[in-house]
Parts: structure tokens; sequence; C-alpha cells
């Protein structure tokens, strides 16, 4: 009897220590070649130009039972993609977002809000040339879970946020560009 009551204590103590590991939190990855924001304006009225970045960094860390995270996200914006290689170096200049002396733009989460089980909006600080600026990303699609290929969790996301281009110093030909761009970013993410 005493050597059944050291084993069921033994699995509780096993039981109990599983279900902490579960609760912990969790950090993710950028996934880089799944990773791209993209950002839009009106083009003199014409049109409404839809442009991206190709190198994107971070990690995310995610407790998915105190319904908390943070998310740090880095965006290598020598990596411009307009489509066109003239129109990338004019984006890259001084008028806009001057990459030479400011290659990198960044975002910092405060909060990650939830409704139910999934991040709705994240609230963070936007660096853009050498500005910081609060900004609250909307997040339109959310998932996680054990990557189908890797074995490993994962999660990704789509989310969305709108911001005045001439309060990051790079408003250069504004309004007839226009001063709202729209940033859009899908992102996957791997635990480490």
């Amino acid at each position: 009897m005493t050597s059944f009551k050291h084993l069921s204590a033994a699995l509780a103590l096993a039981t109990l220590a599983a279900g902490s590991a579960l609760a912990a939190p969790l950090t993710y990855t950028v996934d880089s070649s799944h990773t791209y924001p993209r950002f839009s304006y009106s083009h003199l009225g014409y049109s409404t130009q839809l442009s991206s970045f190709g190198k994107t960094t971070g990690s995310v860390v995610l407790d998915a039972q105190a319904k908390t995270g943070s998310v740090e996200i880095v965006i290598d914006t020598t990596t411009v993609n307009t489509g066109s290689v003239d129109f990338n170096g004019h984006i890259q200049g001084e008028d806009f977002l001057d990459t030479a002396k400011f290659p990198k733009a960044t975002f910092k989460s405060t909060k990650v809000v939830f409704e139910g089980d999934k991040p709705a909006s994240i609230e963070g600080q936007l660096t853009i040339k050498g500005v910081t600026k609060p900004v609250t990303l909307t997040v339109t699609s959310f998932q996680a879970a054990n990557h189908p290929m890797m074995k490993v969790p994962a999660l990704g996301a789509n989310a969305f946020v709108n911001i005045k281009r001439s309060e990051f110093n790079a408003g250069k030909y504004a309004p007839f560009v226009g001063d709202d761009v729209r940033i859009d970013i899908a992102i996957e993410a791997q635990a480490k």
C-alpha cells in the first residue's frame, strides 16, 4: 500500500509539472521566409500603390493560458520592393525612408489585447526614420498550432495599422502622394 501511495504521489507531481510546462510562455522566432510587411498609399489619386519589404526578423512571446504576449519586429528597410529598381532607390532616399541613416524600422509591443483565446490587437511603439510613435495593430487572423512539417509549435497572424508618413518625417509630396499609409504584416514564427 505504501508503494502505491508513492506511485500515486509521483504521478500527481509529474502531472502537475507537465501542466506547468504547458502553461509557460513560449518564445517564437519570426520565420523571415514567410513574414512580409507591405505598405500601401494613394499615388496622386490615380491608384493605390503596393510595396513590400524583403527581410524581417523578430520574436513573439505568447502565453495562451494567461492571455498575454509580446512582439518585437525589425524590418530591413533597405529591402523595400516597389516593383521598380529605380523607385526602390527613390523610396530609400532622404525624402522618404532615408535608409542610409535609418536602415531599420521596428515595432515593440507594449500590450496584447485578447478577445477570447486569440489576440485582437497589439499596442506598441513603431519607429520609422528615427521617429517613435504609439500605434495599435488590428489582428485580422491568428493561428497557433504545431507546424505540420517542422513538428514544432508555430503561430501565424495577419495585422494592419494606418499611419501618417508625415508624422515619421517621410511626408515628401503630401498630400498629392498620400500621407495616409496602411501597413499590413503577414507573420509566421516557430518556437525556439
